[in-house]
């Protein structure tokens, strides 16, 4: 049961810098979507799941991640019969299928699978934490993990099956995963490449070569350069709030989702950008912070994997943004528009709590090297 006493080491920085990129991001998202009869519901929808994810905060916050970490195989068949469920009755959006219609709320299960894994994942080598040496060991992790992860890849979503990879080298690399089973993994991951680019469809290809040759593709390059000019025309303090001329007249596509930075950086200038960073770097920070206090192995690896996946999409998020990337549709945590991404990523936020109310004085530190 959870006591006052474990209430007082709930993380409430944490918990306000996550909300204050909630609150900024529901402003820009209305910046951005000004205007627009079709995203009209952006904002309201925005706010609805924020509450519903802020409900799950304190509801796993107060469920101990141990008892939910034991159901990690009926959480992974329910994983898998969403993703499966998705390939055959899911709805088109945004060129993939990966949308359920659970009634009226539509749900994404590839957001919602690449948090409930952490927990699947972080369970697994727990448990054989002692044999995390032993190359069958992780190879069991990974084939656990590559299922879901392919029917991610197949919707096709390349973004959050890309993030999945990440997340799971760094869990196992926190573990304690030898150099000499990472080379060998890399070595594989190099050999298969050419499987996988000829797995993908061509405007998955056409990002990645118009990334490597702006020129190539004139359209899909129009979207990078627009969002360049509103990055450099922001200067130090922006053009001011619903000011931005290239998210207003429209210049900027997808300004509300993939390309939010864009705005604000326009908007709110150099500062609201390096504000927006500065924030999400306090959060990932926070959460490194819960995984050095957790009193297991279970607890750290939990936080290792929330704090990979929000520091990998702020990187990917903005390095898109920046023409530093390649285009791939993974949004910036907290701020961009998306119910499904924001719920999940409270969810994961609420597990990192959970694992903060149940560490004791003197704390576990996992020997691994993240």
């Amino acid at each position: 049961m959870v006591t006052h006493a474990h209430w007082r080491q709930f993380d409430y920085l944490l918990l306000i810098t996550v909300t204050l990129l909630i609150i900024l991001g529901v402003v820009m998202i209305r910046s951005a979507t000004l205007g627009v009869e079709s995203l009209a519901d952006r904002v309201s929808r925005q706010v609805i799941y924020g509450l519903a994810g802020f409900v799950a905060v304190f509801v796993l916050a107060a469920l101990d991640y141990h008892l939910l970490a034991s159901t990690y195989l009926w959480i992974y068949g329910l994983i898998l019969l969403l993703l499966f469920s998705v390939g055959i009755v899911g709805q088109i959006g945004g060129g993939a299928q990966s949308w359920l219609n659970l009634g009226v709320i539509p749900v994404q299960p590839s957001e919602l699978a690449k948090v409930l894994l952490i927990l699947v994942l972080a369970q697994q080598l727990s448990v054989n934490y002692e044999k995390i040496g032993n190359l069958r060991t992780i190879l069991s992790s990974l084939l656990f993990w590559l299922i879901p992860t392919f029917l991610v890849f197949i919707q096709p979503d390349l973004g959050i099956a890309v993030l999945m990879i990440i997340v799971w080298f760094a869990m196992v690399w926190a573990a304690g995963l030898r150099w000499q089973h990472l080379t060998m993994f890399i070595v594989v991951g190099l050999v298969m490449l050419p499987f996988v680019w000829s797995q993908m469809l061509d405007y998955q290809r056409a990002r990645i070569t118009t990334f490597l040759d702006p020129g190539a593709n004139r359209d899909l390059s129009y979207t990078i350069d627009q969002a360049l000019i509103s990055i450099g025309s922001g200067g130090l303090l922006g053009k001011g709030y619903a000011q931005g001329t290239q998210s207003q007249l429209r210049f900027l596509r997808v300004r509300h989702t993939d390309f939010i930075f864009s705005v604000i950086a326009e908007e709110l200038g150099f500062v609201g950008a390096v504000l927006v960073l500065v924030l999400l770097l306090i959060v990932v920070l926070r959460i490194l912070r819960a995984a050095q206090l957790a009193s297991d192995p279970l607890g750290s690896l939990i936080c290792y994997g929330m704090a990979t996946i929000i520091f990998v999409q702020t990187v990917v998020s903005v390095g898109m943004n920046l023409s530093l990337l390649p285009v791939t549709g993974l949004t910036l945590p907290f701020v961009s528009s998306g119910g499904s991404s924001l719920v999940t990523l409270l969810m994961g936020i609420g597990l990192v709590e959970s694992v903060l109310l149940r560490h004791p004085h003197s704390h576990f530190r996992v020997p691994g090297r993240l």
